[in-house]
């Protein structure tokens, strides 16, 4: 990912933060030279100073066949916003984008017993939501077994991660509290996450 200096986001702790918030990611595989991606929720966590994801496909999405033996991207991003010139002290400008978005690179490791499986499973439970985990073990075990054997569970240890964070840095301080009261200002709720961002920049 293309990052000028200024918009380096090197906070792990609130990298690691950003990809929980924003779980619903996309991964991405080059196979025979042609990219090939496929949107998923992602389950963070830390593991002896790494980053894992962990996630499943549906089997009969062939992506899974790919990704031990490539090198995946997963991209995450959100919130983003368009900014209008009209913020700025200057007539003698153009409009642009603000966004925060993470790159993640790894091999996967599929994990194919069905104990793995359901632990998974249970964790994305627990994650997402964790009042569902009653439904879920009174389910019956042949449903459950169906359910597992449809998917394919894998996880990935990140190896090289980029964080990005453009929130106009590079403008002056009175520019960026008028882009921070547009977004306020805006009847878009990611424009109003957006400034949530912008404000907790400014310290």
């Amino acid at each position: 990912m293309y990052i000028p200096p200024r918009y380096i986001n090197e906070n792990e702790a609130e990298t690691l933060a950003f990809i929980k918030r924003f779980s619903f990611g996309v991964i991405t595989t080059s196979v025979n030279n042609v990219p090939t991606a496929t949107h998923l929720p992602f389950v963070a966590s830390e593991k002896e100073g790494s980053i894992i994801l962990t996630a499943h496909f549906a089997k009969a999405n062939t992506h899974w066949q790919h990704i031990e033996l490539n090198e995946n991207l997963i991209i995450f991003s959100e919130p983003h916003a368009y900014i209008s010139p009209k913020n700025y002290n200057e007539k003698q400008n153009v409009p642009t984008w603000n966004y925060l978005a993470v790159h993640a690179y790894g091999r996967a490791k599929l994990i194919t017993d069905k104990e793995g499986v359901y632990g998974v499973l249970e964790t994305m439970i627990n994650n997402f939501e964790a009042d569902y985990k009653m439904q879920w073990d009174k389910l019956a075990e042949d449903y459950k077994v169906r359910m597992a054997k449809g998917i394919v569970a894998f996880e990935i240890e990140v190896t090289k991660i980029e964080s990005k964070k453009k929130l106009s840095q590079n403008k002056k301080a009175n520019e960026r509290q008028n882009i921070i009261q547009s977004l306020k200002d805006s009847s878009n709720s990611t424009d109003h996450l957006l400034s949530d961002y912008m404000q907790n920049e400014e310290g």
